[in-house]
Order: C-alpha cells, then structure tokens, then sequence
C-alpha cells in the first residue's frame, strides 16, 4: 500500500510539474505577445540611432573626405555590433519576458494585448511616445523656474552650517 501510495505521489507530481511547465510557457508566451504587440523589440532603436549620430558627426569633424565614407561604415557596422551584443532584441527578450511575467499574470497580459489591438489601444501605442517626450519638456520647462529657487535654498543652507565655506564658495563663482 505504501508503495502504491508512492507511485501515485510521483505520478502527481510529474503531472502537476507538467502543468507548471505548460502554464510557465503560456504565461511566457503571453508576454511575448504583449511585448511584440508593444513593439518592445524596437527599444534600443533610438540607442543604435545616436550612436550612429555620433559615428557620423565625428566623421564630419574629422573633415575626412567622401572617399573614406566606407571607413566611417565599417565603424558604424561594429558599433551596431556591440550594440547588438548588448541590447539586441534576442539578449533583453528573456529578460523582458521575465520582468513581465513577474509583474503581470497571464490573464493580466492577455487583457493587455487585447487592449492593445482595440482602436484605443492601438492610438495609445502611436500616440504614447509623443505624448511621454511633450510631458518630459514640459515637466524640464516647469522644472527651470524652481531651479533659481532650489539653488538659493542650497546657498542659504550651506551658509547657516559653515558661513566661510558660503563665503569661499561665493568668491570662487565670481572669478570669472
């Protein structure tokens, strides 16, 4: 009986290890979907881009000449290599994949990506990149107008701890 017992506790024990793999992979493939759904592969896009930029502009401050285009090329093709071998889509999806299926259930990112083929969903992935650069500048544009204030906080703050520190402090931002 014991025995018998036993087998029956391996048995249910592989099937529900079974289960856990297959929900594990369900869950997984949910994540998936909503990522590329996110279009989440493209992320490190705007990083190839400036660097590229970067490549470029140092091309052009080298005065280099048209001929030697196929040296700047050459770099621009190793710098998206590296990046590749750091930021590539196949090195984040796992880890992607695991941050989303930590933060959401499977019904949570299969809600999601329903959500996102709505007409609404679909305007929040064209629109929300827009819409999270204007609110940065205008959260930075705000931002100026407390900077005089924080600053003089920081000044008046540090001349009551250690007024010949303020002192010396004031001094050095008038030498010109």
């Amino acid at each position: 009986m014991t025995r018998l017992r036993a087998l029956f506790t391996a048995a249910a024990l592989v099937c529900a290890s079974g289960q856990v793999f297959a929900d594990t992979a369900s869950h997984n493939a949910s994540a998936e979907a909503f990522l590329m759904m996110a279009h989440a592969d493209k992320l490190g896009t705007p990083v190839y881009m400036q660097v590229q930029q970067m490549f470029a502009q140092r091309f052009e401050q080298t005065k280099a000449p048209a001929s030697k285009k196929t040296v700047l090329d050459s770099y621009q093709a190793k710098a998206n290599a590296a990046l590749d071998s750091a930021i590539g889509w196949n090195k984040l999806k796992p880890d992607m994949i695991k941050l989303y299926t930590t933060n959401f259930t499977e019904t949570e990112l299969k809600d999601l990506v329903a959500f996102y083929k709505s007409p609404l969903g679909r305007k929040v992935l064209e629109k929300m990149p827009v819409v999270t650069q204007q609110s940065a500048q205008l959260t930075q544009q705000k931002l100026e107008s407390a900077v005089p204030v924080v600053n003089k906080l920081l000044a008046d703050m540090t001349n009551e701890l250690d007024p010949a520190a303020a002192k010396a402090a004031a001094g050095a931002a008038k030498k010109p």
